[in-house]
């Protein structure tokens, strides 16, 4: 396999991990401020506090691997994306702090303080809607290049219906996916009032996550009508997302298998994410950076390939760790221990 793919391959596995996990993070933040406003803080906090209090830290990891390789095995990213993405970066790195500001001072008092509260729920919003812009402008007509000079179209990444869609999706699936997610694990633990409470929540996002899925494809096919061509032309793998997702339903609402329900899930995004990842392929951003076009040196390439492998291979034993001692531990989901 030529070395930009297997280097494209390893960065998009990392950034499905991210959203993942980032999203089961984020949607738990929201539904605790909201269970908050709602006077069900009672219900559900205590297994959204289980779940974060040993995973938080762990969360960005996925994230900081796929910025620095991106940008390792395709300098150019770099020089275009980073004047179109300060703004944009620059709002979510200011989020992402003030939302590990919350984690530190959790313990001292800031679980109970409505203003800490409101930026936890809210930051488990605003930070995907800030990040998802840099799929946006991988489609192209938001970066021009004159000459030497790289200028960002930001009023036009504003008023464009495709960028709007895609932050609906962003903010929508983070929820479902969170929710899906914490039903099981409620479930797990045992807490039947919150299991039915995350549970409503789960099916409630479901229809939106569908929406926002349709409402990209119509505002891709306007935008890029060549990327949408591609999506169009392995439309079986979006079938295969729509088919997981009507499985996930099915059987959160029957309140049956939940552990598998979260599975569908996940290879509900997973056929989604990989399939639009694929339809992109060659390009980078469109129309300036391709694979071949912006790959480092060979050299540098494989060093990032040793180097990604070595991460690996200290990562998920460390995360195979973590959730086998508290995630998945019985007795800690329980708080026995």
């Amino acid at each position: 396999m030529p070395l930009e793919w297997i280097g494209i391959s390893v960065l998009w596995t990392f950034l499905y991990g991210y959203i993942i996990v980032a999203s089961i993070d984020f949607g738990a933040g929201f539904f605790s401020y909201y269970s908050y406003l709602t006077k069900k803080e009672h219900v559900v906090n205590k297994i959204i506090d289980r779940y974060l209090s040993p995973v938080w830290e762990v969360t960005n990891v996925f994230l900081i691997f796929f910025i620095v390789g991106i940008v390792g095995f395709f300098p150019d990213t770099a020089y275009y994306y980073g004047t179109a993405l300060l703004i944009p970066g620059g709002i979510a790195l200011i989020l992402l702090t003030i939302r590990g500001s919350f984690y530190a001072f959790a313990n001292y008092g800031g679980r109970d303080s409505k203003f800490f509260l409101f930026l936890y729920g809210m930051t488990g919003l605003f930070i995907p809607a800030a990040l998802s812009t840099g799929l946006t402008i991988s489609e192209g007509g938001f970066i021009v290049k004159n000459g030497e000079k790289i200028e960002f179209l930001g009023g036009a990444l504003f008023r464009s219906p495709y960028s709007w869609t895609v932050v609906f999706l962003a903010i929508v699936s983070i929820l479902y996916i969170s929710a899906s997610f914490l039903t099981y694990y409620a479930n797990k633990a045992g807490d039947v009032p919150a299991s039915e409470q995350l549970r409503k929540y789960s099916l409630f996002w479901s229809g939106p996550t569908i929406l926002a899925s349709v409402l990209v494809f119509w505002g891709l096919s306007h935008h890029n009508p060549i990327h949408f061509e591609k999506a169009w032309n392995i439309s079986w793998v979006f079938i295969c997302s729509f088919l997981c997702f009507l499985a996930a339903v099915y059987l959160i609402w029957k309140r049956k298998f939940l552990g598998f329900s979260f599975i569908a899930v996940m290879m509900q995004f997973a056929f989604a994410f990989f399939g639009y990842g694929y339809s992109h392929l060659p390009y980078l951003l469109y129309p300036y950076i391709t694979l071949q076009s912006g790959l480092t040196n060979s050299t540098m390439g494989w060093a990032l390939v040793l180097a990604f492998i070595a991460g690996l291979v200290l990562l998920i034993p460390s995360l195979v760790l973590l959730m086998w001692l508290f995630l998945f531990n019985a007795k800690y989901i329980r708080n026995e221990k």
